[in-house]
């Protein structure tokens, strides 16, 4: 079996280092570069063609993006969209020269309209309206799908496009405000704790259905499917389990030890109401998720108070 070289993009974020900690310890892998926007800036063509002469993978696994929870995406709209689209638009566009390099890259859910039917499924790609939160990086994220399809139709490059459902695990950005939903919970609730909060408010009604997952289940998911021979080019990553927003702070309560009340807010947004991804066509090649929420949550919390 011949063994890849991999380039990794983004690899200091949540899923780039569970990415190269994955691919370092996989028998399909020769070697792992791991790449930042320290050595490359992902906005600029020389500098992505420089590493990729340097470098010369097999794959690369394109992690880099600018990402955030609700508040982020709806404060920073035009900065979601202009990052997101430039970082795709150098990619693909560098890879012309470059017909033998294959590339994972990784999207979002939030690409799939508002209202597709639940489980969402791949069929539902550019089906309808885009949740308005968060539609300018969801743009960049299908922009980026359409331009790797067209590269492959006429460059030759095999692209493999991913889409995650929501992700949590050690080294996300945990913060108050900027935050995907699970480390901006446990950022608030333990510092509630420390205060000692009667009361810990979370956004919205908390009736949302949500599917989380963590990190290194997407990690593993990308090694499995190196070198696979597949038939379709966009393939969900998921689950197949929800719970609701609500629901998922009385687990982060239980796991931080916040012995205060937690209500709900309905002055701020919920977002969609319910999203959760059809992983039939990845489980029927054989993979599944293997870390359950309650797990994956006491994991990610522990390693938030060791690295405070």
């Amino acid at each position: 079996m011949k063994k890849n070289k991999i380039l990794v993009f983004g690899a200091n974020g949540l899923v780039g280092k569970s990415v190269v900690e994955t691919l370092s310890d996989s028998s399909k892998v020769e070697s792992v570069d791991s790449s930042t926007r320290k050595d490359t800036d992902l906005k600029n063509i020389d500098e992505i063609k420089n590493i990729l002469n340097i470098k010369q993978p097999d794959y690369i696994i394109n992690c880099a993006a600018k990402v955030g929870g609700i508040y982020a995406n709806n404060t920073f709209r035009a900065e979601f969209l202009l990052e997101n689209l430039k970082i795709n638009l150098n990619l693909f566009d560098a890879l012309k020269e470059y017909p033998n390099i294959n590339v994972v890259n990784l999207g979002s859910s939030c690409i799939y309209p508002l209202n597709a039917p639940n489980p969402i499924s791949e069929s539902s790609f550019l089906e309808g309206k885009l949740e308005p939160t968060n539609s300018p990086y969801a743009i960049a994220k299908i922009t980026g799908i359409e331009l790797g399809r067209e590269i492959n139709n006429q460059y030759g490059n095999k692209i493999l496009n991913l889409m995650p459902t929501n992700l949590y695990g050690p080294n996300d950005n945990f913060t108050d405000m900027n935050s995907h939903v699970i480390p901006g919970l446990i950022f608030r609730m333990h510092q509630a704790k420390i205060d000692n909060d009667p009361i810990f408010k979370i956004w919205g009604t908390g009736t949302p259905l949500r599917e989380f997952m963590f990190v290194d289940d997407l990690a593993n998911c990308i090694e499995f499917l190196i070198d696979k021979d597949l038939d379709s080019d966009l393939i969900n990553v998921g689950t197949g389990e929800e719970v609701s927003i609500l629901g998922l702070a009385l687990l982060v309560k239980e796991i931080t030890g916040y012995k205060g009340n937690v209500e709900t807010d309905p002055e701020m947004p919920d977002g969609n109401p319910r999203k959760l991804l059809d992983s039939t066509l990845i489980n029927n090649l054989g993979w599944k998720s293997q870390v359950d929420l309650k797990s994956g949550l006491k994991t990610t919390y522990d390693w938030y108070i060791n690295n405070l």
